[in-house]
């Protein structure tokens, strides 16, 4: 789910047409790549759309890859068209379409469920979500599809037998997979889906009162390929105190859980529903590897004083050096909504979720608490100051988005919303730089 370079084929501007940059395999997927500057507010013409139709009334994209020329979408939905909303198309939870003109292919894998995460890795593509069968053939939660024809892989197997799949990567070989089923993060051999064994953590503690099984929400990876942080509903790991959010060092024979954590953690935000009582979600490293920004929901922090210390319905940046730290370096609230994604570029860490407001600490309930700026369902912060920058894409959402693509060409941004700064984009836009 979390956007990166992701080792796939992007694009440059070279004499104002879309060249195709070199694919390469290996070495760390899920770091976001430089971007000199934030991307344009005006999103390109040609993507197709997402169709609310008699079997999925509101569709939503939640995942998206670029492997080749091409960009996969997952999510649920059921109905595609073309940027022209002429040529609707059946599509079951995954579909393709070019990623230079916005050409729907003709790839149409049956999945019978929602898909969360999507990995390309040479000519497979990876599909984690919450689903038993795909094509008729029994893959529950992660399958290896061919990367053209949606075939299904058959020698690969992950060790499921259910549960369902948040977030996948590839690094050094391995397929690294985060979720409710099995150990909750493996590292799966990528041509047979068997447990390699290189990440052997016991995740356990169901946070209390809280929705779902234990599970890892989210993970990015460093650009080094030496960090990983985890995102979810977790209490301990490997029998340390780690509630909801953990970091593990990524050795060359093995993953091992690193110290550092932040206590503030074990607190809750203000929300009692089940949901959001697991409240950080989603997670990026900046390209350099200096620190990351992780996103929540939770609503406001409980009490006043714990604003500047509580992750609630906001963004945090934490240095990645400090491995006990106070406080976040910064927190961007705000106010009452949840924040699911984060990119960062350099240039920004762009969020999406179905906020109203960035910069909005004394907010309460969506509401302006005085200085907010109005930036709906998503927006850029300066990664130093922690305060929202100018770009305001202002994408209106029901659910919001779950997912980014940063390329060197631009930002992929995937949801549920049906506007992209004035424009009708059901689901996909793409901002170029």
């Amino acid at each position: 789910m979390i956007c990166g370079s992701r080792q796939r084929l992007s694009f440059v501007l070279v004499g104002g047409c879309l060249v195709a940059a070199q694919f390469v395999s290996g070495g760390p997927a899920s770091a976001s790549i430089v971007q000199p500057h934030v991307v344009s507010t005006n999103p390109v013409d040609y993507t197709p759309h997402l169709v609310s139709d008699g079997v999925d009334s509101h569709p939503h994209a939640d995942a998206v890859v670029q492997g080749g020329n091409t960009i996969f979408i997952g999510g649920t939905f059921h109905t595609v068209t073309n940027s022209g909303q002429t040529q609707d198309q059946v599509r079951h939870n995954l579909f393709s379409f070019n990623a230079g003109t916005g050409a729907i292919d003709a790839f149409a894998p049956n999945v019978d469920g929602p898909v969360w995460a999507l990995e390309v890795v040479g000519s497979s593509l990876y599909v984690g979500g919450d689903f038993k069968q795909v094509n008729g053939v029994a893959r529950p939660a992660l399958v290896k599809l061919d990367a053209s024809t949606g075939a299904v892989d058959t020698a690969f197997h992950a060790p499921f037998s259910g549960g369902r799949v948040n977030e996948l990567d590839y690094v050094d070989g391995r397929l690294l997979v985060g979720g409710s089923a099995g150990k909750k993060l493996l590292a799966l051999n990528p041509a047979t889906g068997h447990d390699t064994g290189y990440l052997n953590l016991t995740i356990a503690g169901q946070l209390p009162n809280s929705w779902g099984s234990v599970s890892v929400y989210s993970f990015a990876i460093s650009p080094a390929g030496d960090r990983l942080v985890a995102t979810g509903n977790f209490m301990t790991v490997s029998g340390q105190d780690r509630s909801r959010m953990f970091m593990v060092n990524l050795g060359q024979s093995a993953g091992t859980l690193a110290d550092w954590y932040y206590a503030s953690f074990e607190k809750r935000c203000s929300s009692t529903n089940p949901r959001r009582i697991a409240y950080l979600y989603g997670v990026d490293f900046s390209p350099d590897g200096s620190y990351f920004v992780v996103t929540a929901t939770g609503q406001v922090p409980e009490f006043k004083s714990q604003i500047g210390e509580m992750v609630c319905d906001a963004s945090a940046r934490f240095n990645t050096a400090v491995t006990h730290p106070d406080r976040p370096v910064w927190i961007n609230y705000t106010g009452g909504d949840s924040v699911w994604a984060t990119a960062i570029t350099g240039a920004a860490v762009y969020v999406q979720g179905h906020f109203q407001w960035l910069d909005n600490p004394n907010g309460i309930g969506s509401q302006d608490g005085g200085g907010a700026s109005r930036r709906r369902g998503v927006g850029a912060i300066d990664p130093d100051t922690g305060l929202a920058l100018p770009w305001n894409g202002d994408k209106p959402a029901q659910m919001g988005g779950k997912d980014f693509l940063a390329t060197t060409s631009g930002l992929w941004v995937v949801s549920d919303s049906f506007l992209f700064h004035g424009e009708y984009h059901h689901g996909i836009a793409f901002c170029p730089l």
